[in-house]
C-alpha cells in the first residue's frame, strides 16, 4: 500500500508570468519516452511482479524504493506544468468571453493543455502524444530489468539535459535540477546493483551523459545538502536497500565526496504551491463565491 504526503518533494518558486510553451517543453519530462510515467510505470510494475522477493530482498527493497519516489517525480512535474499553464487570461469572474480572452491560446505549442485540461498536466509528451504502457519493461529476470533501468535512467538523464536547455524560466528550471539531482542517485543505484550481481563495474559509465552536475546552477542546493548520496525508501519496510546503497561505497566523481546513505523515509520537501481559478476558463465553476465558502464549511467543521 502506499501513503500520501501533501508536499511536494522540493520547493518549486512562482514563475514570473505565464508561459504554456515552457510547460509543453516540460511535458516531455512527465510523458516522454523517459519521462516520469516510463520510469514510474516500469519500476511500479517491476516491483509488483518481482520473483523470490525474501531471497533476493535488497534489489527488491531498491527497486521498491525508487519506483515510491518516482509517484513524488509525477507530481512534481504536473505541478510545474500546471504553474506555467496559470494563466492566461482576466481573472477576474466577469470576464467578457465575447472579448476572446485567451486569444493567445491558439498559437501554443499545447492548445490542448488549456482548451481540454484547463491548463493541468497530462500523461502525455511535448507533442501531445499519449504515454503508453509499451514504455514499460518487466521481464521476471532481474540483470535484464535492472540493465533496463539503468539505460532508462541515463536516457532520462540526457532527456531532461535536453529540457533544460531550452528553458528559461525559474519554475521549469527548478524542476530539472532535482530531477537531474535525484536520477543520477537511481542511475547510480541500479548501477551498483548490477555490480553486486555481476562484477562489471556498470557505475564507471557514469555520469551519461557526461556532464558534471556542477555545470547546473538548479544542481547545487542539492549537491551541497547530500541528495545525490541519499537514498529514500519513504517508508520504514526497506532497510535491505542498504546492501546495495551502502555506506562502503561512495558518491560519483564530480560531485560532492561522502558515502552513500539510506534513509528511511521521505525528504522533507516543499509546500505545495497555490493554483489560482480562472474563472473566464470556467475553472473552477459554477460560481465560485459559493464554492469557497462550502469549502471553508467544510474545512472549519473537519478541524
Amino acid at each position: 500500500m502506499f501513503m500520501r504526503i501533501d508536499r511536494l518533494q522540493a520547493e518549486l518558486p512562482q514563475p514570473k508570468r505565464p508561459d504554456p510553451n515552457a510547460a509543453a517543453a516540460l511535458q516531455e519530462l512527465l510523458g516522454g519516452k523517459y519521462g516520469e510515467m516510463s520510469t514510474l510505470g516500469n519500476y511500479m510494475f517491476q516491483s509488483f511482479n518481482f520473483r523470490d522477493k525474501s531471497k533476493l530482498r535488497p534489489f527488491y527493497s531498491l527497486v521498491s524504493s525508487i519506483f515510491a519516489e518516482e509517484l513524488g517525480h509525477v507530481e512534481l512535474v504536473s505541478t510545474g506544468v500546471a504553474m506555467l499553464n496559470n494563466g492566461p487570461g482576466d481573472p477576474t469572474p466577469d470576464v467578457d468571453v465575447s472579448k476572446a480572452p485567451f486569444h493567445d491560446m491558439q498559437d501554443i505549442r499545447l492548445a490542448g493543455s488549456f482548451l481540454s485540461n484547463g491548463g493541468g498536466a497530462m500523461p502525455m509528451n511535448s507533442n501531445a502524444a499519449s504515454w503508453n504502457m509499451d514504455m514499460v519493461t518487466t521481464t521476471g529476470n532481474i540483470i535484464v530489468d535492472l540493465l533496463h533501468n539503468f539505460h532508462l535512467e541515463c536516457g532520462a538523464r540526457l532527456h531532461k539535459l535536453r529540457v533544460y536547455e531550452t528553458l528559461t524560466d525559474q519554475t521549469g528550471r527548478e524542476v530539472c535540477g532535482y530531477l537531474l539531482v535525484r536520477g543520477s542517485v537511481h542511475a547510480h543505484a541500479y548501477a551498483l546493483a548490477l555490480k553486486k550481481l555481476t562484477g562489471v563495474a556498470i557505475e564507471q559509465m557514469l555520469p551519461t551523459p557526461n556532464i558534471n552536475l556542477d555545470r547546473i546552477p538548479e544542481c547545487q542546493k542539492y549537491l551541497q545538502e547530500g541528495s545525490h548520496r541519499r537514498l529514500y525508501t519513504f517508508s520504514q519496510d526497506y532497510p535491505e536497500a542498504a546492501g546495495v546503497w551502502s555506506n562502503d561505497e561512495v558518491a560519483l566523481p564530480g560531485d560532492p565526496p561522502g558515502n552513500l546513505e539510506v534513509v528511511d523515509g521521505a525528504p522533507e520537501g516543499g509546500k505545495i504551491p497555490e493554483l489560482d481559478g480562472n474563472y473566464g476558463a470556467f475553472a473552477p465553476n459554477y460560481k465560485p463565491e459559493e464554492i469557497f465558502e462550502i469549502a471553508s464549511k467544510l474545512y472549519k467543521k473537519s478541524r
